[in-house]
């Protein structure tokens, strides 16, 4: 139902990861049982996480690991890796640097040319240590970079900005990527995104999409919904690409997966949003947190070092664990940011659900009191979910 904001003004309410929760079914089941398995293009992976393509999260060695473990880590193309052949010390700058500092020396070390020569060397190195070389470009990246991502082998192609579409309008003296043509043309699969609504999700499967991503400024270091007023909560975001996937699929038989993009801390966020719809999510912050991440307890978005209008910061996460105790367990802490595979297969235990369609398809109810609700005490003694 429509809410009148003003004379000559509705809106639809939307719902954000925290507004809601999921309800038991008639049965459960083990959650050894649980099958988490997705597919993306011709590759399948065990976990339905895909690390976030920012220079705090992933480099060569992150995604070799995540590739090993079973999940899907992203390296960014129009990042430190391809700007500098040693990212070491540009990483340390940004680590140590102080809070009144940031967004300048950010501006300062981004504006180093991206260099062909190790956008081939960073897929090598992935490629040759057994890892998935999945990379990421934003559309005028990949218009430049496209040829050399093919020739170098890359396994997927991410295709990202704040706000993708089909229908861009450019100057006319630029001609903007046709993304029906890129995917088209490019020998791997090609994920587009960002989108956060049913027509757009549904245009870009339409033009090739080999997944969509969803999600519009709900990341933990992303400040776009206060810069821009942009972006619609995750839970409707997610629901309404979702629907768009269905009918797709009903449509051509053709499934592309939605991947919700940001916004997840937890592994009750995770379940949520899979209950929503979403094949898989793709988390920064959760994995910036790993003793192994190059971000070194810090993490920051991809679009705070814009030169123009940053749209992003530098947050301290912490060094809070292993990347398997993140991912796999055991977790060593108790507030839902540890063993988030453990945390899936328990929660579609609970709700009865043997695999990710059928968690897809378990009742979602309205719950503003889900995290606060008999939490006095946690929230009072900062402990667990009142950290």
């Amino acid at each position: 139902m429509d809410i009148q904001i003003g004379r000559g003004k509705t809106a639809r309410r939307a719902y954000g990861i925290d507004e809601i929760a999921l309800v038991p079914g008639q049965r459960t089941l083990d959650p050894n049982l649980a099958d988490t398995r997705w597919r993306l293009g011709s590759i399948e992976r065990e976990i339905p996480i895909i690390a976030s393509a920012m220079d705090g999260v992933i480099d060569v060695r992150m995604a070799v690991m995540l590739s090993q473990i079973g999940a899907l880590g992203v390296l960014n193309l129009e990042g430190i890796q391809t700007r500098y052949a040693d990212p070491e010390p540009i990483l340390e700058q940004i680590t140590s640097v102080g809070k009144s500092e940031f967004v300048n020396l950010m501006q300062d070390l981004y504006a180093e040319p991206i260099k062909p020569e190790l956008i081939s060397q960073r897929i090598r190195e992935i490629k040759d240590q057994g890892g998935i070389a999945a990379v990421s470009a934003t559309p005028v990246g990949a218009m430049k970079y496209g040829e050399i991502v093919a020739s170098a082998g890359a396994d997927l192609f991410f295709v990202q900005a704040t706000v993708v579409s089909t229908a861009h309008l450019s100057p006319e003296s630029v001609t903007p990527l046709d993304l029906a043509q890129f995917c088209q043309d490019m020998p791997m699969p090609v994920i587009l995104g960002n989108c956060v609504t049913y027509e757009v999700a549904l245009n870009l499967m339409k033009a090739g999409a080999a997944a969509v991503l969803v999600g519009i400024g709900p990341g933990a270091a992303c400040t776009s919904r206060g810069v821009l007023g942009v972006g619609v909560p995750q839970a409707t975001a997610v629901a309404d690409c979702a629907a768009a996937r269905d009918e797709y699929h009903q449509q051509t038989g053709n499934y592309v997966p939605v991947i919700a993009d940001g916004g997840l801390i937890t592994g009750g966020d995770i379940c949520k949003c899979i209950a929503c719809g979403a094949d898989a999510v793709m988390i920064g912050s959760p994995l910036a947190r790993a003793k192994e991440a190059p971000g070194r307890g810090f993490h920051w978005g991809m679009a705070t070092p814009s030169p123009v209008l940053p749209r992003g910061t530098r947050i301290q996460v912490g060094s809070t664990g292993t990347l398997q105790e993140i991912l796999i367990g055991p977790a060593q802490l108790d507030d839902g940011t540890h063993n988030l595979l453990g945390a899936l297969k328990t929660s579609m235990g609970t709700l009865g659900a043997k695999n990710l369609k059928e968690m897809q398809q378990v009742e979602v109810v309205i719950a503003p009191s889900l995290l606060t609700e008999g939490k006095v005490y946690q929230k009072a003694q900062q402990l667990g979910m009142g950290k």
